[in-house]
């Protein structure tokens, strides 16, 4: 199991939640691969910890999804189910479309112009054709939205839900278009105009048209 190790090692103080991380990121980017088997031994030694965190972090890894434990066996990286998508974005849509409701009574200039700005640099990587750098973004945007709605629930359940999402683009299951950034502008003056069933409907159309292109990439 090659391990990078251009890697910033996790301190004392935070070992788990560094630990928890640094996999979790790997095994979205496809650094540790669909399948493959891991070595908690291998992964204290790479992050620079002892086997305590590795384990516990692995046993959340696998509440969420992303590994299968095997007690006396092996742990192995979970496969990446691109069907998924079906389940995921129209929950995430439905936890985005609510947000944006919810954030209405709380917007100010500062967020709507931190929105506008989000999205231009959203808009210049969709041009630039750096998908990566778009998701990026695009998780800025929507996540300013949530941060603005103040809910703690809808906030931890849309991070869990928001890895997985990575990880399928990771694997060429969810693209990015231009129209999310004519999207991202009516959002935009929705919430300005405080108009809550519009902004939510547009929002979750936002989420869901991901699920259309898929189907019709998959036919081509």
């Amino acid at each position: 199991m090659p391990i990078p190790i251009d890697h910033s090692r996790p301190t004392r103080k935070s070992a788990k939640e560094s630990a928890f991380t640094q996999l979790q990121q790997w095994i979205i980017d496809g650094t540790l691969h669909p399948g493959e088997k891991l070595n908690d031994s291998e992964l204290a030694e790479a992050l620079g910890v002892s086997r305590t965190p590795i384990r516990e972090s692995l046993q959340l890894l696998e509440a969420q999804g992303f590994v299968k434990m095997y007690p006396g066996k092996a742990t192995q990286v979970t496969e990446v189910e691109k069907d998924s998508l079906n389940d995921l974005l129209p929950t995430l849509a439905a936890l985005q479309a609510l947000s944006a409701e919810l954030a209405i009574a709380n917007i100010t200039d500062q967020t709507i112009t931190l929105l506008e700005n989000t999205n231009e640099r959203f808009s210049k990587a969709i041009h630039s054709e750096n998908y990566f750098s778009a998701l990026k973004v695009d998780e800025e945007f929507h996540q300013i939205i949530v941060n603005t709605a103040n809910n703690a629930y809808i906030h931890n359940i849309v991070t869990y839900l928001q890895a997985h999402v990575r990880r399928l683009f990771f694997h060429n299951s969810i693209f990015l278009t231009k129209q999310s950034i004519t999207e991202h502008k009516t959002v935009i003056q929705l919430m300005k105009k405080k108009k809550i069933n519009e902004v939510s409907a547009v929002m979750r159309k936002n989420w869901l048209r991901a699920i259309d292109e898929f189907r019709l990439f998959k036919k081509q």
